[in-house]
């Protein structure tokens, strides 16, 4: 399908392959210069064309999805997408909304669900919760019915609480892994604690789904010590799996937002002339919530 883009939206990952770092993505990316120059995983528009053995679409509909798995390439004028990548736009969001959803949201939904088997009235953490993942992460459990206790910094503290935080904890005065409470899980969308204090922050039996990581050492950390935890203990924490794109999420979380259980946050916008900006701002950490593309 030929989709005509209305807006993108910026993510980690675009950084992370802009500057290549971790240097570690040098190996499957380039080592002295990127196979895949393209950037941008979400996208929101229009149809413009199907191929013959498209059936889920018309020219004319107006979808929303993401090319994370097809190489990328959404900060551009049209892109071509598989139909099994895209849904119909949430009826109620704009197409700037709805761009803010697809790789984020994706991300909370399959670590909080795969990795992390929540389940209603369970007391979960999101660690990181004021940013593009974590603000889905947010909503989204609690819209499977469990208490969400949401870690940010002090200006994000209301910001977190209006999305349906139960609790907020300010990571700049209190330890979450220090303070002697437990959770059945973790959602921890930073990696920027030791194996160690998310176990301790667990209860017996609970699940630690990690999406993100702060370097290379806490990664490896993560990865091994994390996984000899789960197979030796009661305890499991490890790296949430690659993100897998497929249209049976997209319409679930389209059920979300269209029930508005689910609000994108979007931080602020930019041009696709000022795509470098965007992606600059989003690498300095401060974003609340997602940074949008405007295209067309």
């Amino acid at each position: 399908m030929l989709v005509k883009v209305v807006a993108s939206s910026a993510n980690p990952l675009d950084w992370r392959l802009m500057r290549a770092k971790p240097y570690l993505a040098r190996l499957a990316n380039g080592l002295l210069k990127p196979k895949n120059t393209r950037l941008g995983a979400d996208i929101a528009g229009r149809v413009e064309a199907v191929g013959s053995n498209v059936t889920q679409f018309e020219v004319g509909d107006e979808v929303f999805g993401e090319k994370f798995e097809t190489g990328l390439g959404g900060f551009a004028e049209y892109v071509s997408v598989p139909e099994s990548a895209l849904a119909m736009k949430p009826s109620n969001l704009s197409f700037k909304a709805a761009a803010a959803v697809p790789l984020a949201a994706l991300t909370a939904l399959q670590g909080l669900r795969n990795e992390g088997q929540i389940q209603s009235g369970q007391k979960v953490l999101i660690n990181g919760a004021s940013g593009g993942v974590g603000t889905f992460a947010v909503q989204i459990a609690k819209a499977i019915g469990t208490e969400v206790t949401s870690v940010c910094s002090t200006r994000n503290l209301d910001m977190v609480s209006s999305i349906g935080a139960d609790h907020v904890i300010d990571y700049t005065k209190e330890d979450f892994t220090r303070n002697g409470k437990q959770y059945d899980l973790i959602f921890d969308a930073v990696g920027n604690h030791s194996v160690s204090d998310l176990e301790r922050a667990l209860k017996e039996k609970g699940s630690c789904a990690v999406a993100g990581f702060t370097n290379m050492a806490r990664l490896f950390e993560i990865s091994w010590k994390g996984g000899r935890i789960s197979k030796t203990g009661s305890k499991k924490i490890g790296m949430m799996k690659t993100v897998h794109t497929n249209k049976e999420d997209l319409l679930f979380l389209k059920e979300l937002l269209e029930a508005e259980k689910v609000v994108p946050v979007i931080d602020r916008y930019y041009s696709l002339s000022e795509t470098d900006k965007a992606i600059t701002y989003l690498e300095t950490g401060r974003a609340r919530g997602k940074v949008i593309i405007t295209v067309a």
